[in-house]
């Protein structure tokens, strides 16, 4: 590899540094695939450590309500497969963050077994240290009653009604239990839910590199290769010093540029200068950005500013349930009046399921989503814009699933056959489908948007030891 030269450790006349640390990021999200001739490549360059992110918000409540993964089994063991022998044969610590997408004991606890079967298959017992962040609602209620949890826009102040209705709260951790477990001695560390950037910049941090530099570089390094010129051609290696860091693809074929390593400090970020996270705040607004060649980009000039530890919290309930029906719509007269077409249908659609059903309009709701039109931005339409062809989608949703089926079939002959003009010739619109109604299941809802004070990083994470020659945990 290209970065392969820079990863020796430097002399003293190269620089301020003294230490650098290196570790390999191999994919964004474990479970999108590792590629295991680039990560062999990485670790036969030089490596610290292997770490890397296995979980978000981005893709709903779902995962944290229910406990289950947003990746196959399958695509986990996958990548964890590569990741455990890789992890065995180079003897480098291997960290895992938000275990399972969501992080609460469940979902840690599923990744945890997948990784224990791995190492029955290989032949080898790796010392396991599991984090776990759940939190009970007790705990969140006794904290919430000494004034020691805060909301976060646009959410108020916590009611003891929020936090019965979870099904799970976690709280993010941050790099202080996985530097305790290396400590300790863990081979794996398996995290339940972690900010994304500290799992990566927990070794950098416990080797000595500086505050600003690990933040920054696991920031930047978080989802694999989104920092490079080709995010889908694998993952990335960071290189950690006392006042910098460098950053390169794991692919021979990809690049990191200053434009593409810097742009990152938007992603899902509100402030590109700052970072918040768990025991302070990174600032980048003084941060240089430099191509050391045609692949590889040194940043010089971040601060990591400490302050009182706080974790966010996390929690998602179960919702109500949900039946979807889909047409395809090519009829002149609606693609030149769709504005209008939906609100005629809408006020039909409600109306009719109030007089048939004899329900009350907070019983349910339908929502019609006009895909091609705005269903994906919500916002107005650019006047004179005619398109080709709709997809509309119609969302019922209601207490039962049996009663959002009952919606949705009771809506149906308006739905595929709504005129714009009453009086016109019944037109029949394309559906994909038979029977039209898809049962949806439950919907999900994020109702925790907070932070809790705690005196340290260690306060609400729980460690545990897996014991490979029972199969079980224990504390």
């Amino acid at each position: 590899m290209t970065i392969a030269p820079s990863l020796s450790e430097p002399s003293p006349e190269q620089g301020s540094d003294i230490r650098w640390t290196t570790v390999v990021v191999p994919v964004g999200a474990l479970g999108a695939g590792v590629r295991a001739d680039q990560l062999e490549q990485a670790l036969a360059a030089g490596a610290h450590a292997i770490a890397l992110d296995a979980g978000s918000t981005d893709s709903g409540p779902a995962y944290l309500a229910t406990g289950k993964s947003k990746y196959s089994r399958d695509s986990l063991k996958a990548d964890l497969s590569i990741l455990v022998a890789a992890q065995s044969r180079w003897k480098l610590p291997l960290l895992i963050g938000s275990c399972g997408t969501s992080g609460c004991d469940v979902a840690l606890d599923a990744t945890r077994d997948i990784v224990v079967e791995i190492a029955a298959e290989l032949g080898i017992a790796p010392r396991i240290a599991v984090l776990r962040s759940e939190l009970d609602p007790a705990l969140v209620k006794a904290r919430n009653a000494q004034g020691r949890i805060r909301p976060l826009p646009p959410l108020g102040a916590l009611e003891e009604a929020t936090i019965e209705a979870c099904e799970h709260i976690v709280a993010l951790m941050g790099p202080e239990p996985y530097i305790a477990a290396l400590q300790a001695g863990a081979d794996i560390v398996l995290g339940g839910r972690t900010t994304d950037t500290a799992v990566i910049a927990a070794v950098p941090l416990m080797r000595g590199a500086g505050a600003g530099p690990a933040w920054h570089a696991g920031k930047i390094a978080e989802c694999g290769g989104q920092c490079t010129t080709n995010p889908i051609d694998g993952g990335v290696v960071i290189r950690v010093g006392s006042d910098a860091f460098e950053i390169a693809p794991m692919s021979d074929a990809n690049r990191c540029t200053p434009f593409t390593v810097s742009e990152h400090m938007l992603y899902e970020n509100n402030d590109p200068h700052l970072l918040y996270e768990p025991g302070g705040v990174l600032h980048v607004e003084a941060c240089r950005y430099e191509a050391i060649d045609e692949r590889r980009v040194r940043a010089t000039g971040s601060r990591f500013e400490p302050a009182p530890y706080t974790m966010k919290l996390e929690g998602a309930a179960n919702g109500p349930f949900q039946t979807i029906m889909i047409v395809g719509i090519t009829a002149p007269e609606v693609m030149g009046s769709v504005e209008v077409f939906l609100q005629r249908m809408q006020a039909a659609l409600d109306e009719r399921t109030r007089r048939v059903l004899g329900l009350e309009a907070d019983a349910f709701d339908i929502s019609l989503r006009p895909y091609g039109w705005n269903a994906v931005t919500g916002t107005p339409v650019e006047s004179g814009f005619i398109p080709r062809e709709l997809g509309l989608m119609l969302v019922a949703t209601a207490a039962t699933q049996d009663l959002a089926t009952r919606i949705a079939k009771t809506a149906n002959p308006y739905f595929f056959h709504f005129p714009l003009t009453m009086g016109m010739e019944l037109p029949s619109y394309g559906f994909p489908f038979s029977p039209a109604e898809i049962e949806r299941g439950r919907s999900y809802e994020f109702l925790l948007n907070h932070i809790v004070e705690v005196e340290d990083g260690h306060e609400l994470v729980r460690s545990e030891w897996a014991d490979l020659t029972k199969g079980a945990a224990h504390g």
